[in-house]
């Protein structure tokens, strides 16, 4: 089945998908953000089990496969008596293993903040969590724009996990495995998903380099 021929056909469901795809990632990224803030507070904290726990929390969710996740969500839970619909399982494993990079990637950023404004800061009376949230976060967030539009991209391509259930409606590979299944789309159905995951990568990556010339801290 030619372009042509596939784009007349499914053009619509292609752009559906497109926007599913697109929500799931929006959706992704803002969990696995606020999450990686809070492991990455939790990393950083005095209190020493605190610390033990986010660090632990980055080791497993950094490692394990995300196939692995979904499929643990989706057929180990129900043995718990936890059934999740397969959207919250979609959902749950592509913020659970973004989160881990983003509270690496802001460590990176804290790194960035020198010691002097730290302890001048201290020097004025500011407590621990007024530090982080005047001091050291918005400096750190300010260095780690790049790569969170990088973290921003790898979150939309794990959402292709989504195909691996049967979600109504689909995402972008899950709509190519539903047309390979029903008709001959063969590399043509994937080569126009790709290309429509790329162009969305490229636009991500402008606006990130956008912001970043906007926020860049020069030193």
């Amino acid at each position: 089945m030619g372009i042509q021929e596939l784009l007349s056909q499914y053009g619509d469901k292609y752009i559906q998908a497109l926007f599913v795809t697109w929500k799931l990632t929006a959706v992704s990224f803002v969990i696995a953000f606020l999450i990686g803030i809070l492991i990455t507070v939790m990393r950083v904290c005095p209190v020493k089990p605190l610390r033990w726990v986010g660090d632990f929390y980055v080791q497993i969710f950094r490692n394990i496969p995300g196939a692995t996740l979904l499929i643990m969500l989706v057929y180990a839970l129900p043995y718990l008596n936890m059934v999740l619909s397969y959207y919250t399982c979609v959902l749950t494993a592509t913020s659970l293993l973004p989160a881990a990079f983003c509270s690496e990637y802001l460590m990176a950023g804290m790194n960035t903040v020198s010691i002097g404004q730290i302890e001048a800061a201290r020097a004025l009376g500011m407590s621990f969590g007024k530090i982080l949230k005047n001091v050291v976060i918005p400096q750190a967030l300010r260095s780690s724009v790049l790569p969170m539009t990088n973290l921003l991209v790898a979150t939309m391509l794990t959402t292709a996990l989504a195909s691996q259930v049967p979600m109504n409606p689909t995402d972008l590979t899950g709509l190519v495995s539903h047309i390979n299944t029903r008709a001959v789309g063969g590399v043509t159905a994937f080569l126009i998903s790709a290309v429509l995951y790329c162009a969305t990568a490229v636009v991500i990556g402008q606006i990130g380099n956008l912001i970043d010339r906007k926020v860049r801290i020069l030193r």
